[in-house]
């Protein structure tokens, strides 16, 4: 699963945060995943829970904090911008399936809904991002 993925890449960044800052213990890890990678959020934020190595202390009260942040598209051609939904009305769902796992071929299965047009920038909704990583500093304890 896609999100299972995820939440192990976001856990093992979570901990090297924890690690370059000196943490005993990590509160909170705000994470914010772009609308693009079209993923299921509440078996994300399972996921995120079930990662949590067993030997590892300083995670076993973490709080996991996920908002997901809207696409924002911008085409080349027209300049039009327009979200996600704009975009996705006559896709099929092998289309956001594909999506879901490669956000960068969403310029295969969709284009610009005012010209058409497949050339658009995605300035805003892809990946996933830690934004920040609360705890508890060796010094605090």
């Amino acid at each position: 699963m896609h999100e299972y993925a995820l939440a192990d890449a976001v856990v093992r960044a979570a901990l090297r945060a924890a690690d370059d800052a000196g943490m005993v213990a990590v509160q909170a890890v705000h994470v914010r995943v772009g609308e693009l990678q079209q993923i299921k959020q509440e078996l994300f934020e399972f996921a995120l829970a079930e990662s949590r190595p067993d030997d590892e202390p300083r995670l076993a009260d973490t709080a996991f904090h996920v908002a997901v942040e809207p696409a924002a598209l911008t085409c080349r051609v027209c300049s039009h911008t327009f979200t996600m939904a704009d975009a996705l009305g006559s896709s099929s769902k092998d289309d956001l399936e594909a999506i879901h796992f490669v956000p960068e071929l969403a310029h295969a299965f969709f284009g610009c809904p005012s010209c058409g047009s497949p050339d658009f920038e995605v300035s805003a909704g892809r990946g996933v991002t830690i934004s920040a990583v609360e705890g508890v500093q060796a010094e605090d304890a």
